[in-house]
């Protein structure tokens, strides 16, 4: 099995539902798709519904997801050994410990996202309503003491007034905002997982090393490993696969072992 090649099928996905959450929260400010609340709310009239000034899908679920995704798709990409960037060697499984911190920043916005997104499905919208009750209209949020009971009782969505249809507004937007923020949260964890094997294990499989290694040395072909453990990073450079190099950096590891 590839790591390296997990992490992108991760990464991809992971794009996506940021992408997703992005869009949802920004569509939430407009209910209605009208601008007219939003600039009255600024102004400061209670017109937006308050879980999404929190901006989860923005913050949480899109920039705390956006970035470990961009790391995670990097990681797949440098190779299964080593990459070179700027004379410097890095390797692989470097990376696959890096990618289990930011996924683990990813879990944290995709929490967030989540906890957001179901807190505003609990607590309904923010609109003009009125009922049996209140007959006299008021802006508010008429279902937050419900406890979401609302959700399953779409009698009760006629209680808002304005914005019309704010309520399957929210309810779609919020749930799929939830639903984005789950996935996230699933592919994130794996992707810890995953990178803990990487670094452990290295980023390929039997296999693809040997592909890899195909018209070069044995010596050549471990080198990363043996120099990585003497000197805790890759001293490939041009040398990687010189044979001289190469016995010159086993013969110092067994030195230092003794």
């Amino acid at each position: 099995m590839c790591t390296g090649a997990c992490s992108k099928f991760i990464a991809i996905p992971l794009y996506v539902m940021a992408a997703v959450s992005i869009i949802c929260n920004i569509m939430l400010f407009f209910p209605g798709f009208d601008t007219t609340y939003a600039a009255e709310d600024r102004e400061g009239e209670q017109r937006l519904t308050q879980e999404v000034k929190y901006m989860a899908g923005l913050i949480g679920g899109g920039i705390l997801v956006l970035i470990p995704a961009i790391h995670i798709h990097l990681t797949s990409a440098n190779g299964c050994c080593c990459h070179v960037e700027s004379d410097s060697t890095v390797c692989a499984s470097t990376q696959m410990f890096l990618s289990i911190g930011f996924a683990a920043l990813g879990v944290v916005g995709a929490v967030y996202s989540l906890s957001v997104a179901a807190l505003g499905l609990a607590n309904g919208p923010t609109c003009l309503w009125s009922n049996e009750f209140n007959t006299s209209p008021e802006w508010g949020t008429p279902f937050n003491s419900s406890g979401g009971s609302y959700l399953t009782d779409k009698e009760q969505w006629s209680w808002c007034l304005i914005p019309e249809n704010v309520v399957e507004f929210n309810v779609g937007l919020f749930s799929t905002l939830l639903v984005a923020a789950c996935v996230e949260l699933a592919l994130c964890l794996i992707q810890m997982v995953n990178g803990l094997f990487g670094c452990i294990c290295g980023t390929c499989g039997k296999e693809v090393r040997a592909e890899n290694a195909k018209g070069h040395n044995l010596f050549g072909f471990c080198h990363c490993f043996i120099s990585q453990i003497y000197t805790n990073q890759c001293l490939i450079k041009e040398q990687i696969f010189d044979p001289e190099w190469d016995l010159y950096i086993l013969l110092k590891y067994f030195h230092f072992q003794k």
